[in-house]
């Protein structure tokens, strides 16, 4: 073996920790884990288990934000946060979502729109990029992840409790719902606004 080849192993597994094993994407991977332990947990019949799951959640959408922090702060923002970030969002929001329509707590066709939804713009994006055409997250898309999240959460408590400053009990079902069509709502408008953007700009580069 070479001194060269030798020398560079150090280095090469220093760049892997540093791209791969920092601690907010070592964060973000946790939260995947976190995924199988709130299904286990969901049960239509069990309002304890369902709002454990509930917490669950929280927490695990709760550490996107911390994760994110962290990288800021500590120059930490790679290659690989900027692809798993994501993917552990639509991981969690979609395989819960699944889940629940399978115990019937949720309707199929708001999954099925927002699955679709997702591909679309994956797709876009990929095509996007071959054409050098660089589509920037809006507003639209985050604020959509935002209200998908708060309302699973709440879908996932589900029963009514009673809150402070509210004279009947709330329903959590109906609640999570609310914001469940929102993102719905805001997840068609993104997908429109990332078409109109994907279109002048591809029409600007091909008129420069």
């Amino acid at each position: 073996m070479s001194e060269g080849a030798g020398a560079g192993r150090p280095l090469a597994w220093e760049a892997f920790k540093r791209e791969v094993l920092n601690l907010p994407n070592l964060i973000t991977i946790g939260r995947l884990f976190l995924i199988p332990p709130v299904l286990v947990l969901i049960d239509p019949t069990d309002p304890i288990r369902n709002f454990a799951a509930a917490l669950l959640f929280a927490t695990a959408s709760g550490l996107d934000i911390l994760d994110g922090w962290l990288a800021r702060s500590r120059n930490l923002v790679t290659v690989f946060g900027k692809f798993v970030d994501p993917l552990a969002d639509k991981l969690m929001a979609m395989s819960v979502m699944v889940w629940l329509v399978m115990v019937g707590l949720l309707p199929p066709w708001i999954v099925v729109v927002m699955l679709g939804r997702d591909f679309y713009i994956s797709g876009l994006r990929s095509v996007a990029a071959n054409q050098g055409v660089v589509i920037a997250a809006g507003e639209g898309g985050k604020m959509k992840t935002v209200f998908q999240l708060v309302g699973i959460c709440c879908v996932l408590a589900r029963y009514s409790y009673r809150m402070p400053l509210v004279p009947d009990p709330m329903d959590f079902h109906v609640v999570g719902m609310g914001f469940l069509y929102v993102s719905l709502a805001l997840s068609l408008w993104s997908a429109v606004t990332y078409t109109v953007e994907f279109g002048v700009a591809l029409k600007q580069q091909r008129a420069s």
